[in-house]
């Protein structure tokens, strides 16, 4: 079980603030397998008395690293924990000044590349998805996403019949939009095949029940809303600081402090923002039988106990 209470919202942070640590990327295979074999040796009660903190030291490095589907390593880049250091490639590029409409595009293109990237590496596994089926949902999510995020920012300034103080207000405001929506978006095609097709859900004692569409459309309506949830503040909250900033004497006088200073309010915010975004659904969800198809409804577990709540992994 996770070391801090997954029914309240703040042991959902503490958890996931775990499982973000971007230290846990340092770690070595070596260090990985003997996390696992620490984890496994005191389950089967092979080893006792070990130092608790050893312990959640371990679980800590293995749920960071490990897909609890596949039971296998997410590739690095794109690890939750690698979650902020990636996209700050891409905040730089995003930040360049005057950006031409190619260079523009090409960074929402990578963008929206790596946001597939973290959707696929972190969606249920419990459904799978062949090279096909993920090349046709890679090309419709990035075309359509960066559609979207490019057609919303060149929007703004055509926007003539707004005075240049709201055009300005705007233009600082609309890459959320544009990023939420795209960002939405990407997570619906990239994991529309849960939605077609279902996940598994289990009991309490984790034995899979069988597939369901309504689970794998709740999982990914949460991701989706974590998401605008993650980048509300960070796309919102440096704009606006900045715009009240650039008034002081200091960055009047020092304009070159200007880019910076706003990749490291992102930076901050992105730092932040994380972990408290992703923590507001619990990782192993549950649902209620009565919102799931006719088959669950009247199921009962190993003590002969009508089953009334299902769970499932909602991916991250």
């Amino acid at each position: 079980k996770p070391r801090y209470d997954q029914s309240t919202y703040l042991g959902r942070v503490r958890h996931f603030m775990d499982i973000t640590d971007p230290r846990t990327l340092f770690v070595s295979q070596k260090g990985l397998d003997d996390a696992k074999k620490l984890i496994n040796d005191y389950q089967i009660e092979k080893i006792k008395g070990v130092d608790p903190e050893k312990l959640w030291r371990a679980k800590k490095i293995v749920e960071s690293t490990i897909h609890p589907d596949t039971g296998e390593a997410v590739f690095l880049p794109f690890r939750m924990s690698c979650f902020v250091p990636t996209n700050l490639v891409v905040v730089a590029g995003m930040l360049m000044p005057n950006p031409s409409m190619k260079s523009m595009i090409f960074w929402q293109w990578a963008n929206q590349s790596i946001n597939v990237a973290f959707n696929y590496s972190h969606a249920n596994k419990t459904i799978k998805m062949d090279y096909g089926e993920t090349a046709i949902a890679y090309t419709s999510a990035v075309t359509t996403s960066c559609g979207l995020a490019v057609g919303l920012t060149q929007l703004v300034p055509r926007l003539r019949f707004l005075k240049p103080a709201a055009r300005s207000l705007l233009s600082r405001l609309v890459p959320f939009v544009a990023v939420a929506s795209a960002g939405t978006v990407n997570v619906y095609l990239m994991r529309l095949k849960e939605i077609r097709n279902g996940i598994d859900v289990c009991d309490e004692d984790g034995n899979v029940l069988g597939k369901s569409k309504a689970a794998g459309a709740s999982a990914v309506k949460q991701v989706a809303i974590s998401r605008v949830l993650n980048n509300s503040p960070v796309l919102t909250i440096p704009p606006l600081l900045l715009s009240q900033l650039e008034k002081t004497n200091f960055l009047k006088r020092n304009p070159r402090f200007l880019l910076p200073l706003n990749f490291g309010l992102i930076t901050l915010s992105s730092i932040t923002a994380l972990p408290l975004a992703i923590a507001v659904f619990p990782q192993r969800a549950e649902i209620d039988t009565k919102k799931l198809e006719p088959e669950y409804s009247g199921l009962r577990n190993k003590n002969g106990d009508i089953i009334n709540k299902v769970y499932y992994n909602k991916g991250l």
